[in-house]
């Protein structure tokens, strides 16, 4: 999978929220490039309510991003930056 990323990606560490209607839940990104990010929640993420999109804003800095989910997989997801 790496070999088909349209830009690399990088480890992280970042706190952040997952905002889908009115809803926010927190979660960490664990790896981040331009155009996505891989994000980790502190439940299953199949039991989360989100549709397709959905806003992701980190913490730290105060970024809101819209995002579309890519896959899913126990507590993570893979999101691409709309």
């Amino acid at each position: 999978m790496a070999g088909t990323r349209i830009t690399p990606r990088y480890r992280a560490d970042m706190s952040a929220v997952a905002e889908y209607g009115g809803d926010k839940y927190p979660c960490i990104v664990r790896d981040l490039s331009a155009t996505g990010a891989a994000i980790e929640f502190p439940d299953l993420v199949n039991l989360l309510r989100f549709a397709k999109a959905f806003n992701l804003i980190l913490k730290d800095d105060g970024l809101k991003l819209r995002c579309r989910i890519v896959w899913k997989r126990n507590y993570r997801m893979g999101v691409t930056f709309d």
